[in-house]
């Protein structure tokens, strides 16, 4: 395995993963501003508050995403053990 091979490997990885937890990392920010907004106008400041809109929020983006996700991964997965050869030379 010589150097540009395990750079490309190396960039397409975090590709995935940062392709993979966007969604879930903008959702969050989305929520978290939503509810800060809330509890600015109406006065209530409970931490709890914060906590359940991001968690099902996530839950069900997770639940949307996750035929885009398996895909995304098979795919890598695949990719990387079609270069498996490449490797051990």
């Amino acid at each position: 395995m010589n150097a540009e091979f395990s750079t490309e490997l190396l960039k397409n990885l975090m590709l995935q993963s940062v392709l993979l937890a966007a969604p879930f990392l903008g959702a969050a920010i989305v929520i978290g501003l939503l509810v800060s907004l809330f509890q600015a106008v109406s006065g209530i400041n409970e931490q709890t508050l914060t906590f359940v809109p991001k968690a099902l929020g996530i839950v069900l983006l997770l639940l949307l995403l996750m035929p885009w996700m398996i895909r995304n991964l098979v795919e890598f997965s695949t990719a990387v053990l079609e270069k498996l050869p490449q490797m051990v030379m």
